[in-house]
């Protein structure tokens, strides 16, 4: 009952890193079309807290460099951005190895990683951290990239003559979030570790035991506690905790962690125990971690919008909007209109801009045909009746067929051409693994294989 596809046209890899980072190509992270049991992406990046770390810290550096300077003072700044507008800066992570610079491809990896957008509202004084999850399909029609995730746009973009890693990822954002993306900045594991070391740590409150020794080397017990750099790094790092089944065990949930990590090292830098002199001091070792198109007149002055601001975070998208998806024809997807299967998040444009009109969107859109409503999609399912009740209330054409035969990952197969009815049907089940193939039994409706 289990029917597979045929395999389809094969694409070829472009060395387009994507999946866990070690630069092995797309094909490390393609997902088989005889999976049958559930299957974990490696992780060996997480840094936007690195980035929003070496932000503020560099700002505050920057505030105490001018006040030392001769003839120092911050009034005509303060003058300056008196009444300033709305900002967004996109801070990007980088997880190459070993890299010249923050912005180049270094022995392996290459990717945008993290991604994450700091809304600043002066007026206010609000700060709003903006994640968005690294594996969104994302169309690229002018590039070869059988794997198309927003991250591999900064992968692309470093092998171009000049760097345009940070430019491709800017215009990626802008176009997923429908906000202007006034600066960027990118920085990397050492940048991270630099600056919650200048500090003397940070204090967090571990949710629950953490042990991941095969990635991240995390090692960490609940409850509140100082964490150096280097324990810092693996908490943020962590989606495969092998202490527990619900803890940290995927990207949203480690984007939550980058945020809290964020708002710990802001709360650190601008408490009054803390030494400005000593991270002052670490300004131009920071400048070898961070590339960015900000000046020092920018920082001081999100330096000087910080203090006191609050501070929210919200994801774009859940759990449920990831996906296996199996290689299939996609039009526009990109040169070749044709996805390898991967895990990808397939978000909806429509919520986005809701979500995002607040601060300023104007629209989202991922470059890929819109989401089709579940009323107009026939939905056949073998599977149990919570399955059935699940889509019934989404609105989907529902027919039971039986009962399930232990499924799993649940199985969604649509009809040749049909993809977007798949990724719907995943989507409302959300199961954060359900895989979507071509090559349902029947071509006029979506076939469901469930527990």
């Amino acid at each position: 009952m289990n029917k597979k596809p045929s395999s389809g046209k094969k694409t070829a890899k472009t060395g387009i890193g994507s999946g866990d980072g070690s630069g092995k190509g797309a094909g490390n992270e393609s997902v088989g079309k005889k999976v049958k049991s559930r299957r974990r992406r490696r992780i060996v990046a997480g840094v936007s807290a690195a980035i929003g770390a070496v932000v503020i810290g560099t700002a505050i550096a920057a505030v105490y460099a001018a006040i030392k300077s001769p003839g120092g003072g911050l009034g005509g700044i303060i003058r300056n951005i008196a009444g300033a507008p709305q900002e967004n800066i996109l801070l990007i992570g980088n997880n190459a190895r070993n890299p010249a610079g923050p912005l180049d491809l270094g022995s392996g990896g290459g990717q945008a990683d993290i991604l994450m957008v700091v809304h600043i509202d002066p007026v206010k004084h609000q700060v709003v951290l903006i994640s968005i999850p690294r594996n969104v399909l994302f169309a690229q029609p002018q590039f070869n990239n059988p794997i198309p995730k927003i991250k591999s746009l900064f992968f692309i973009g470093a092998q171009m003559q000049p760097n345009q890693a940070a430019q491709l990822s800017v215009q990626a954002v802008s176009q997923l979030t429908g906000l202007p993306i006034n600066h960027w900045i990118v920085t990397d594991f050492q940048g991270f570790q630099d600056a919650i070391n200048a500090v003397g740590g940070i204090r967090v409150d571990v949710p629950g035991r953490l042990y991941d020794p095969g990635f991240s080397g995390a090692n960490l017990y609940p409850g509140w506690q100082t964490l150096n750099g280097q324990q810092a790094l693996a908490y943020i790092r962590i989606r495969q905790n092998q202490a527990s089944s619900t803890i940290r065990v995927n990207d949203f949930q480690r984007m939550n962690a980058e945020a809290q990590v964020l708002q710990a090292l802001k709360t650190k830098l601008l408490s009054p125990g803390t030494d400005i002199s000593s991270i002052g001091g670490l300004i131009g070792t920071w400048k070898k971690d961070i590339a960015t198109d900000m000046n020092t007149s920018d920082l001081i002055a999100l330096a000087l919008d910080l203090p006191g601001a609050k501070v929210t975070h919200i994801t774009l998208g859940n759990i449920g909007d990831s996906m296996q998806l199996a290689s299939a024809p996609l039009s526009g997807v990109n040169q070749e209109n044709y996805i390898t299967g991967a895990y990808y998040d397939v978000l909806n444009p429509a919520h986005i801009q809701q979500m995002l009109k607040p601060y300023g969107s104007t629209g989202s859109s991922t470059g890929l045909q819109a989401l089709p409503a579940p009323s107009t999609i026939p939905v056949q399912v073998y599977g149990s009746s919570d399955v059935v009740s699940k889509l019934q209330a989404a609105g989907f054409q529902v027919t039971s067929l039986g009962a399930g035969n232990g499924t799993y990952p649940v199985q969604i197969m649509y009809p040749a051409g049909d993809i977007a009815w798949g990724w719907q049907v995943a989507r409302t089940l959300a199961t954060g693994n359900g895989i979507v193939e071509p090559g349902s039994p029947n071509p006029n409706a979506v076939v469901v294989y469930a527990p």
